[in-house]
């Protein structure tokens, strides 16, 4: 059994399996009104922040999540002017958004402000775009914004969530699908953390189903690593008003004005690729 002073292991019990980083220093814990916070800093990959038990961010790979996040569906859209985050505190994605020079507002929602503050300490290259005008951070229940959004107003949405547990229930369900639908333009995109593709499949083919029900046209899941999240595959899924989920501005992509570390077109278009396990799941989508 592994030292819990000296390794931290997330446990799936459900599926019989763990992953375990070896620990430097535990550097921060706190109890806030929604969860539970840990910042460990580990031996091999660098800080990590840990949510009621369950691996959040690490400093080595948190890169992959956050490009996946949210390049593809902004390169999706035709001209993704203005974006929201709900959830997303640790910041991260809010900065892959802000390097798009075409987005003119960029709205953060997330319910637990420690997140922020405690992402602003130990992941500052994460909240580095925070103080871009472009940057609005609110500290309030996503899913309430959204229903007050006014109707059409935004390109883009990514919900940023943790699992579907706690304070992240409402952000799996086709009644918060439908509101965000009614907030998107006529070529809106949603795309959401959508867990494991090999251990969690009620989870994702249930997503499917509840945005087609919210009156979403289209559905596709992108498909990247992530080493630290239960068996190191991850997926988002995204839902389209209007645009066609398998069309994207290869030309601008070659173009960017900015560095990514995985996300490029060739990454985009594998992304998209379904193994065959997963169609049956979507029900013909």
């Amino acid at each position: 059994m592994l030292d819990p002073n000296q390794w931290f292991s997330e446990i799936a019990g459900d599926t019989g399996s763990a992953f375990s980083l070896k620990l430097r220093a535990r550097l921060h814990e706190e109890q806030t009104p929604y969860q539970r916070i840990e910042i460990l800093d580990t031996e091999g990959f660098g800080h990590l922040m840990v949510i009621d038990g369950c691996t959040m961010l690490s400093t080595r790979d948190n890169f992959l999540y956050h490009e996946m996040m949210s390049h593809p569906a902004l390169y999706t859209h035709p001209a993704p002017r203005h974006v929201c985050i709900i959830g997303g505190g640790d910041c991260g994605t809010l900065r892959e958004v802000l390097k798009h020079p075409e987005v003119e507002s960029a709205v953060q929602i997330d319910i637990d402000e420690a997140v922020t503050r405690l992402a602003e300490r130990y992941f500052p290259e994460l909240t580095e775009s925070n103080a871009d005008p472009r940057a609005r951070l609110l500290f309030e229940d996503g899913v309430r914004w959204i229903q007050d959004a006014p109707e059409g107003g935004l390109d883009i949405i990514i919900v940023d969530s943790t699992d579907p547990v706690g304070p992240a229930v409402g952000l799996f369900t086709s009644d918060f699908y439908a509101q965000c639908r009614r907030a998107l333009g006529a070529n809106g995109i949603l795309v959401q953390q959508s867990e494991s593709p090999l251990l969690h499949m009620d989870i994702l083919s249930g997503m499917h189903q509840a945005m087609r029900a919210a009156g979403f046209s289209e559905t596709r899941t992108l498909f990247f690593p992530q080493p630290i999240y239960p068996s190191g595959w991850w997926s988002a899924t995204m839902a389209g008003k209007g645009t066609s989920l398998e069309d994207f501005r290869v030309q601008d992509i070659e173009r960017k004005s900015f560095e990514t570390q995985y996300y490029n077109q060739e990454i985009h278009r594998a992304a998209l690729a379904r193994p065959e396990f997963f169609r049956p799941a979507l029900m013909g989508n």
